[in-house]
C-alpha cells in the first residue's frame, strides 16, 4: 500500500513539473536575449507536489476505511459537540461577533473597512440567492443581472433626474423585482439545466443591453459621479464616508439574516424547501409550485437590487464590467460551499471567498494556487458545505403516549 501511495506522488510530482516548466522553470531576459534556466523552483514545485499528493492519498486511504482524518480524545469531541447546543455558546457567540464588527471602523484602517464593507456585500448578495438556489433548489447562474438591475437604477435615476440615495434605494429594489417577475414568468417549468442556461442567457442579455445602450447607460465607459449616502445633510470627510457606508451595509446584512430567517421556518420558506427536496411530491401535496418559484426569484432578485444600489454607492462609478458571469459564479460558489440553505454557512463562505484572495497577498503569485487548492479539498472532504443546513423532524408518539396526554387534557 505505501510503496502504490510512493509510486502514484511520484508520478503525480514528475507530471507536475513537466506541465509548468515551460511557464515556471524558463525566463526570458528580451534585453540580452538570454534564456535563464530555473531549475531550482521546479525542483521545490516537483517536492511540494510529492509531499502533497501522499498527504492527498493517505487522507483518502483513511476515508475508504472509515477512519477518521485526526483522532481526538473523546472529552474533546464530546465538549465540542455539545458547545453549540449550550445557549451561553449559541447567544455569547454571535454577541460577541457583532461587538467586535460594531468596534472595527475604530480600530482598523480605511483599507481594512474597505475590504469589510465589501465582504459584507457579497454576504448580503450571497443570502439573496441562498432563498432560490439554497432553500428552493433552483440553479440561477445570471444573479449578477439584478445586481446590474439595482446598481443602474441608481446611477440613471440620478444622472437623469438627481434622485438621492435613499429615494434610490426602495427604487432600486423594485427594478430587480420587476426583473426577478418578468424572468420568473417564462421559465417557471423549466428546471435543473434547462433553468440554469436561461438565467446564464438573461444575465449575459442585461450586460450586452448595458454596453449597446450607450445614449441611456453609458456603455462601456458607464456612469461616474455617483453621490454616496448622505446623513440630513452632513459634509463628511472620506474617512467618516466610509465607516457611515460600513455601518449601513452592516445594518443591511442584520436586516437580511432576520428577514431569511423568519422566511426559512415560514410557510413560503416550507415550500421551498418541500420544492427542492421534490417537486412532483410537493405539487401532489397541493403546494402551488408555480407561485413558489415565483416568489423564489422575486425574493432573490430583491435583494440583489439592494446591494446593487449600495454597491453604486460606495464604488461611484459603474460600468457593465463589474457584474459578469464571473460574479454570478463567485456568489453561487458562496452558496454551494457554506451550504445549501444555511445561513451562518452562507456569511462565513461569503467572508472567506471575498477576505482569503486580499488577505492572501503576501504569497503574491501563488495565492490564488492556494486559494483554489482550498476550494478543491473542501467540495472533496465537505461536499454539502461549512455548516449544513438543519432538518425539520417529527417525532410520531408512540400509542402509550398518545393515550397519557389524552387521559391528561380529558382530566
Amino acid at each position: 500500500m505505501f510503496k502504490q501511495r510512493l509510486l502514484k506522488a511520484a508520478l503525480a510530482s514528475v507530471w507536475f513539473m513537466v506541465l509548468t516548466f515551460p511557464l515556471m522553470g524558463i525566463q526570458l531576459n528580451r534585453v540580452e536575449n538570454v534564456i535563464h534556466w530555473r531549475f531550482d523552483r521546479i525542483a521545490m514545485l516537483g517536492a511540494g507536489i510529492f509531499v502533497l499528493a501522499m498527504l492527498w492519498h493517505w487522507c483518502f486511504e483513511r476515508r475508504a476505511l472509515g477512519l477518521p482524518l485526526i483522532k481526538l480524545p473523546d472529552k474533546v469531541v464530546n465538549t465540542a459537540y455539545s458547545l453549540p447546543s449550550r445557549p451561553l455558546f449559541r447567544r455569547g457567540l454571535p454577541a460577541v461577533i457583532l461587538m467586535g464588527m460594531l468596534l472595527m471602523p475604530m480600530v482598523s484602517s480605511i483599507y481594512q473597512t474597505n475590504i469589510m464593507i465589501s465582504a459584507l456585500l457579497y454576504v448580503m448578495l450571497a443570502l439573496g440567492l441562498n432563498i432560490v438556489v439554497g432553500l428552493a433548489g433552483q440553479l440561477v447562474l445570471g444573479y449578477a443581472a439584478f445586481y446590474a438591475v439595482g446598481a443602474y437604477t441608481y446611477g440613471m435615476l440620478y444622472e437623469y433626474f438627481g434622485l438621492t440615495f435613499w429615494v434610490c434605494l426602495p427604487l432600486g429594489g423594485l427594478a430587480a423585482v420587476i426583473a426577478g417577475f418578468l424572468l420568473g414568468l417564462p421559465v417557471l417549468g423549466l428546471r435543473g439545466d434547462y433553468l440554469a442556461i436561461v438565467t446564464l442567457g438573461f444575465g449575459e442579455i442585461v450586460r450586452l443591453l448595458l454596453l449597446s445602450q450607450a445614449d441611456l447607460t453609458g456603455g462601456p465607459a458607464g456612469i461616474s459621479n455617483i453621490p454616496r449616502p448622505g446623513f440630513f445633510g452632513m459634509e463628511m470627510s472620506l474617512d467618516q464616508v466610509t465607516t457611515y457606508i460600513y455601518y449601513l451595509v452592516l445594518g443591511a446584512v442584520l436586516l437580511t439574516i432576520v428577514v431569511i430567517s423568519r422566511l426559512k421556518n415560514s410557510r413560503v420558506g416550507l415550500a421551498l424547501q418541500a420544492l427542492r427536496e421534490d417537486e412532483i411530491a410537493c405539487e401532489a401535496m397541493g403546494v402551488n409550485t408555480t407561485r413558489v418559484k415565483l416568489s423564489a426569484f422575486v425574493l432573490c432578485s430583491c435583494w440583489a437590487g439592494f446591494a446593487g444600489v449600495i454597491f453604486a454607492a460606495k464604488t461611484t462609478y459603474i460600468n457593465p464590467a463589474s457584474f459578469t458571469f464571473m460574479e454570478s459564479a463567485m456568489i453561487l460558489s458562496m452558496v454551494v460551499l457554506g451550504g445549501m440553505g444555511s445561513i451562518t454557512g452562507v456569511v462565513i463562505a461569503a467572508m472567506v471567498l471575498i477576505l482569503a484572495p486580499e488577505y492572501l497577498r503576501a504569497f503574491s503569485e501563488y495565492r490564488m494556487l492556494l486559494f483554489g487548492a482550498i476550494m478543491v479539498l473542501m467540495m472533496i472532504f465537505r461536499p454539502q458545505g461549512i455548516v449544513s443546513s438543519e432538518r425539520r423532524r417529527y417525532r410520531i408518539p408512540s400509542e402509550r403516549q398518545s393515550a397519557t396526554e389524552n387521559k391528561e387534557l380529558s382530566a
